[in-house]
């Protein structure tokens, strides 16, 4: 189960992180339907005798460099275009993976990670921080103004390219976690969570960081008390931290405006029960 904690948090910290740009590019879509991709590569990896994530990865990372290249030469929203190679790979990796190991290519077996698997999505995960600390903010500046950011001499269409292919890349690595349906979850819902619970784009980031965290390795250790499988229990618990945040946040504002009338009440009352002089 260590190795399953180390795979989780490595993953979930990684994916939190990127979701965050994600959400705020209205990309939540993209993120889910970019992680159908893999499943050819998987079944490939599974007929052929290789490390069927190599396969998924390598997938990833063509339909990733197609998407960019296509959304450059054409008017066509990103939205769109993964759309298309969405469906297009689903069904043909649901057609050429084996019946015997589909269920695990959807939904992943976090149980039969190893130490090699754990020191891989450890490095992995830390190296996309990294990797995405250092493009945070021109990402950032070309969504509030593409524009500008290329008169800061940007280069926008080249900085997009390294965060799809930081997406395929952690997608690769979550797929051992919570399986290809699942894994754009790990990336989005974590986000969304931070989103209503951030002030500052500073938080919202770490935030999103956080709860990826959370929910990863809560999902591990409940799944395994429970013997449920590990990937929809760590999406749950996801919801539920968005669902927390979604509550507060509603009422909050209701409880905070009361204490605003109930104060001034409050001190009224004090001066006239305050003997006068």
């Amino acid at each position: 189960m260590i190795f399953a904690l180390i795979v989780g948090a490595s993953v979930g910290s990684a994916a939190g992180y990127l979701g965050s740009i994600m959400v705020s590019k209205h990309m939540a879509l993209v993120g889910d339907a970019l992680s159908h991709v893999a499943l050819p590569g998987l079944a490939l990896g599974i007929l052929f005798n290789f490390n069927p994530f190599v396969g998924a990865f390598a997938l990833l990372a063509a339909t990733a460099v197609a998407t960019w290249q296509i959304q450059k030469s054409t008017s066509l929203p990103m939205e769109s275009i993964i759309g298309v190679l969405f469906v297009l790979a689903l069904a043909i990796g649901i057609l050429i993976t084996p019946q015997v190991e589909l269920y695990e290519a959807l939904f992943g077996n976090i149980s039969a990670v190893t130490l090699y698997d754990s020191i891989i999505a450890a490095v992995v995960s830390v190296a996309v921080i990294f990797v995405t600390r250092a493009i945070y903010d021109k990402i950032v500046l070309s969504m509030i103004s593409k524009e500008l950011a290329v008169s800061s001499r940007i280069k926008v269409d080249q900085i997009q390219l390294v965060y799809l292919l930081l997406v395929a890349t952690i997608v690769a690595v979550g797929i051992k976690e919570v399986g290809t349906l699942l894994v754009g979850a790990v990336v989005i819902v974590p986000a969304v969570a931070a989103r209503i619970a951030s002030k500052t784009l500073r938080t919202y980031s770490l935030l999103s960081l956080v709860f990826g965290i959370v929910s990863a390795t809560f999902g591990v250790v409940v799944s395994n008390y429970l013997g449920v499988p590990a990937g929809p229990m760590v999406v749950i618990i996801g919801a539920v931290i968005f669902a927390a945040g979604l509550g507060l946040s509603l009422f909050y504002p209701r409880i905070q405006k009361r204490v605003e009338i109930i104060q001034p009440t409050l001190k009224e009352s004090e001066k006239e029960l305050e003997p006068t002089k």
